[in-house]
């Protein structure tokens, strides 16, 4: 381990599931104290579990971030409370993402992804910035898409759910970038589930196609991200999106 972040403190929304669960290990295995947050008890309990036997430090707040502010706070008040009142990084990872079309959406599911996806975030980031300002600086991590840019034709709250928090890592970045936090976001490609067998078809294989990778990402890519990110190492980075897609959204590489 480089202990990159040796002495930062954490927290990762979603960390219950395959993406947010890696980027918990990695901020962890690089010295971070990290906050485990999902709705899943078990899982989030063994999440932390597992990074504590590997000598990392963590714990579990449970957390459904349904868009409500008084959710998102209080998560951020158990975490800090957890994280001795210092937050230095923030991964916004929670999101959801139901099928649906333009024909079948109704408003609950339009409340429910832009609850989760969009409103989230935002209360969350907005709760937790003015500790970060005050402690001198910090950084804010999103997760996004890639859906966000290359449109497919499916899922359409979705793709602009995403839009919406690339437009808010630039906004946050404007604004909080001269008070010390830098914002950020990752863009994730089409990514095989680590839990998935090797040997099982996965439906994303064929998202891939064309693309200079031909193949899914593993969790582990957008936990690198998240690292870089939330280092010193990027210091000079404000918000951008990061692409760790496969070249997915930006090259087509089959004639």
């Amino acid at each position: 381990m480089t202990q990159r972040l040796n002495d930062k403190t954490a927290l990762v929304t979603g960390a219950t599931g395959s993406i947010g669960h890696a980027i918990a290990v990695a901020l962890a295995a690089e010295g971070a104290h990290v906050i485990v947050s999902g709705r899943d008890v078990a899982r989030g309990e063994a999440a932390a579990a597992t990074i504590q036997a590997h000598g990392g430090r963590a714990d579990f707040v449970r957390a459904d971030l349904t868009g409500s502010p008084a959710a998102s706070r209080a998560l951020a008040e158990q975490s800090l409370e957890r994280l001795g009142g210092r937050m230095d990084v923030l991964v916004n990872n929670a999101g959801v993402f139901p099928a649906h079309s333009t024909q079948t959406a109704d408003d609950e599911l339009f409340e429910r992804i832009y609850g989760v996806n969009v409103k989230a975030p935002f209360f969350l980031t907005q709760a937790i910035v003015p500790t970060m300002i005050a402690a001198g600086g910090g950084s804010v991590i999103n997760l996004g898409s890639w859906v966000a840019r290359l449109s497919v034709p499916s899922s359409p709250l979705y793709s602009s759910s995403n839009g919406a928090v690339e437009t808010l890592t630039r906004a946050w970045a404007a604004e909080f970038g001269a008070r010390g936090v830098r914002v950020n976001a990752i863009s994730p490609g089409v990514i095989r589930p680590s839990a998935l067998d090797p040997a099982t078809a996965f439906p994303g294989d064929v998202l891939m196609a064309g693309s200079p990778a031909g193949r899914p990402g593993h969790p582990d890519a957008i936990a690198a991200a998240a690292v870089y990110l939330a280092s010193d190492e990027s210091s000079f980075v404000h918000g951008t999106v990061i692409d760790v897609d496969g070249g997915r959204a930006s090259v087509h590489s089959a004639a």
